[in-house]
């Protein structure tokens, strides 16, 4: 199979999963998302951006014929900062400088501040090294910048379980990700959480998850584990 039928399969397949996921939760309930800037008219965009984290790889698809039309290394979030997994939306576009580099597109990351920008420091790209954000070098970051619009799909992947990257981490009170949103969801579908799905394991997802173990005679703890995830139903598929 060619890379480029590959790279497609990879984001029908987590583009599906996603999807899916969304779909089920918003049946149940009307959800009011804030963004930041939320007044701008987004302009239609014919491409996607697809991010593998772990191959510090940024490719630009074509939705139209699936073709990938311009590939580029990529710098990502340090083992502390990791770059946020899931499917997202450009909301921001700037002209900025100093160390964001001579571009930034921002994303629609419900728990916290994230983006696609340049750098001051080419030699990071590789490597994983930022806060969090994704690093281009200036001109690739520049180029990228005048192909795409606001609303441009960003899919951000590493691994081949979408949310979950290369598989379940064990989540603690304070994280934040897409793995948390997806517990977040799956705890709102049994009725124990009914706070915004913001990807934050605060008190309210704490509580309610203490309420689903106790009311499922499981030992009480606030740490997700394999056990845990699998008794809230979710299973990583191969």
């Amino acid at each position: 199979m060619s890379r480029g039928y590959f790279i497609c399969f990879i984001i029908f397949l987590v583009i599906g999963f996603l999807v899916l996921g969304n779909y089920i939760y918003n049946v149940g309930r009307n959800i009011s998302i804030n963004l930041s800037n939320s007044s701008i008219e987004y302009e239609d965009s014919k491409y996607t951006i697809l991010i593998e984290v772990d191959k510090k790889q940024l490719f630009l698809v074509d939705r139209e014929n699936n073709n990938i039309i311009k590939s580029y290394t990529i710098a990502t979030g340090k083992p502390s900062s990791p770059t946020p997994l899931g499917s997202f939306v450009i909301i921001h576009k700037a002209r900025w400088g100093e160390g964001f580099g001579s571009r930034w597109m921002g994303l629609n990351v419900p728990w916290g501040n994230y983006g696609i920008h340049g750098t001051n420091q080419p030699g990071s790209i590789g490597g994983n090294v930022s806060a969090g954000c994704i690093r281009m070098r200036n001109s690739d970051i520049e180029d990228l910048y005048e192909m795409v619009s606001q609303n441009t799909p960003v899919l951000i992947i590493n691994g081949e379980y979408g949310p979950f990257g290369h598989g379940y981490r064990t989540l603690r009170p304070g994280d934040r990700g897409a793995d948390v949103m997806e517990v977040q969801k799956r705890l709102s579908q049994l009725g124990y959480y009914d706070q915004t799905l913001d990807g934050i394991y605060g008190e309210n997802m704490k509580s309610g998850l203490i309420k689903f173990l106790r009311d499922n005679g499981i030992e009480l703890t606030d740490r997700i584990t394999s056990n845990i995830y699998e008794k809230l139903g979710i299973i990583l598929m191969d």
